[in-house]
């Protein structure tokens, strides 16, 4: 219990990244309380449509400023021209839905008010705004695909699935596409679904829906017809045990794709990013696949929304 405990305060810990010139921190106030978030902004212009927007939730315990650091968007934000932003979460947590979260915040509220202030001062895209998270962030996202589907064209999801609690009463009012992203040996989120690890009584706990069941709750309501086979892809490190396997859902909405990425043997980690906590605590990161890449190149594969 005592090792469990020490995961949370190391959750999204990641490599250093230099700050640019386009970055802004910024708040934006839900009642009394003042919410923070930065923004990375792309040095090109704007395409005519506006930039979309890419926004990158922390895991528990964590804040925007080390989820930034572990994902590396910033360098893809420069180069594929989106804006990334990185929201703080209240004491370091969202509420995801869970019936355990210990502080229900309005934090989808948080959100709709950050994207307005955000297409407010910046030429944004508002058909191309996406979501992604780790572990509290991910169900999180999970729940931002539920409750604010009208502005969140897209969700990503790493090593995090439906909070049992939210899944029976996740209707979107319009299409979202997905890419899950889970791995098979995830000893805080469990890829069968379950009881979440609570790190001693200092996480949050409650249960989430399994990768499968998660994965087919978006394919119901995104009119797929059924599962694609699934396929392993090469292997890009040969030495490393770890393996990706993808499966496509067929049939789904235009803008409504639903993949699966499996982390075959993966932990509670950001394929590609760093292993920012011990193995026998979080799992084994996999090198096999570049998340961060993956998961851009799945949002800008979409067309408007």
């Amino acid at each position: 219990m005592r090792r469990l405990s020490t995961i949370a305060a190391l959750l999204a810990l990641g490599l250093a990244t230099a700050a640019s010139a386009a970055d802004r921190s910024e708040q934006v106030r839900i009642g009394d309380t003042a919410r923070t978030y930065t923004l990375h902004i792309p040095d090109a212009s704007p395409p005519p449509s506006g930039f979309p927007v890419i926004l990158a939730f922390h895991g528990g315990g964590g804040r925007g400023a080390r989820m930034r650091r572990l994902t590396g968007l910033d360098g893809l934000a420069d180069t594929r021209g989106f804006v990334a932003v990185y929201p703080d979460g209240i004491d370091g947590h969202w509420n995801d839905g869970r019936a355990t979260i210990r502080n229900p915040q309005d934090d989808v509220g948080f959100v709709a008010a950050l994207l307005d202030r955000v297409a407010a001062s910046l030429p944004v895209d508002r058909h191309r705004i996406y979501a992604t998270g780790l572990s509290n962030g991910a169900l999180f996202t999970e729940r931002l695909g539920c409750d604010l589907s009208e502005r969140i064209a897209a969700i990503a999801p790493v090593a995090g699935t439906l909070p049992a609690d939210l899944a029976p009463h996740c209707r979107p009012a319009r299409t979202v596409a997905v890419m899950q992203v889970s791995g098979t040996a995830d000893p805080i989120m469990p890829f069968a679904g379950g009881r979440v690890a609570d790190f001693g009584g200092r996480g949050e706990g409650g249960q989430v829906a399994s990768v499968s069941d998660t994965v087919d709750v978006w394919a119901r309501r995104n009119g797929c017809d059924r599962r694609s086979a699934e396929e392993a892809l090469p292997p890009a490190v040969p030495a490393d045990p770890t393996r990706i396997v993808r499966r496509r859902h067929t049939g789904c909405a235009a803008a409504g794709p639903v993949t699966v990425l499996t982390v075959v043997g993966g932990g509670h980690t950001w394929p590609g990013g760093a292993q920012f906590a011990p193995p026998f605590l979080i799992g084994r990161v996999s090198p096999q696949l570049d998340a961060s890449r993956a998961i851009v190149d799945f949002f800008l594969s979409l067309p408007p929304r």
